[in-house]
């Protein structure tokens, strides 16, 4: 198959090479005017999924947080629980002391118990009060969620619409322009595409108008616009880089 292309473009006189890729170039710049359209709206949906995503990684980590914090509560009562156990058992111990040091011994044990616990609500109360923020950060979040989520579903019907309104038309460009592809040989097909993606308006072949090149409006001289008008070989602007063609070009693609 590719041989076969290759074939077919060294058929054609360097004139038709010209012509099928001024051809080409009016495909392509339809498709560029179809794309245009559609404007910011891909990039804007590839936003918002991504905002999107964010926001549900977000809420994950807002809820696996909270849950962390429940389970240090949970061990924070634990202790307490543990604390006033062995309260009640130094209590017990006292009563069978048999000296006074052993009584202040079972005292200061029972006085750190009570300080343990005092420490142990107080963290406890630190714990709900961020697990309290942790919710309120998750609630937001999910309605901050819901918005952007609204927004997408927007975005995406409006370009589904205009991807519906215009594949026909794109479909059949698209095969045109793999057929004028195919008759052009790689080191112009290479360049013209080079050209177009360098380009800001993805005009990559121009004609002469007004005497001055069609992209950089630089003026052409007299002789050279007389050899592109002869068209026996490609010629480039010597000031953007973008290949010239005669502008009687544009009647033939009407």
């Amino acid at each position: 198959m590719a041989t076969k292309t290759k074939n077919v473009a060294e058929e054609l006189s360097t004139e038709e090479k010209i012509g099928v890729l001024y051809a080409l170039q009016q495909i392509d710049s339809k498709t560029d005017s179809i794309n245009h359209i559609k404007g910011e709206l891909p990039f804007e949906v590839q936003d918002l999924e991504d905002v999107i995503g964010g926001l549900e990684t977000r809420i994950g980590t807002y809820g696996e947080q909270a849950d962390e914090l429940s389970r240090e509560v949970k061990a924070k009562k634990e202790e307490i629980e543990q604390a006033k156990a062995l309260i009640k058992k130094y209590e017990a111990q006292q009563d069978d002391v048999r000296n006074n040091r052993e009584f202040d011994s079972l005292s200061k044990e029972i006085e750190y118990q009570k300080l343990e616990i005092e420490l142990a609500e107080k963290r406890i109360k630190e714990f709900n009060a961020e697990i309290k923020n942790k919710k309120k950060l998750i609630e937001d979040t999910k309605v901050l969620l819901e918005d952007r989520k609204i927004d997408l579903d927007a975005k995406q019907a409006e370009l589904a619409g205009i991807e519906e309104e215009t594949a026909k038309e794109l479909e059949e460009l698209g095969k045109q322009a793999a057929e004028a592809r195919g008759k052009i040989d790689e080191r112009l097909l290479s360049a013209y595409d080079r050209i177009r993606k360098n380009v800001r308006n993805g005009l990559a072949v121009v004609t002469v108008k007004r005497d001055a090149c069609g992209g950089c409006f630089n003026r052409i001289p007299p002789q050279r616009q007389l050899d592109i008008r002869m068209s026996k070989k490609i010629i480039v602007c010597e000031y953007c880089g973008r290949i010239l063609v005669s502008d009687l070009l544009d009647g033939e693609a009407e």
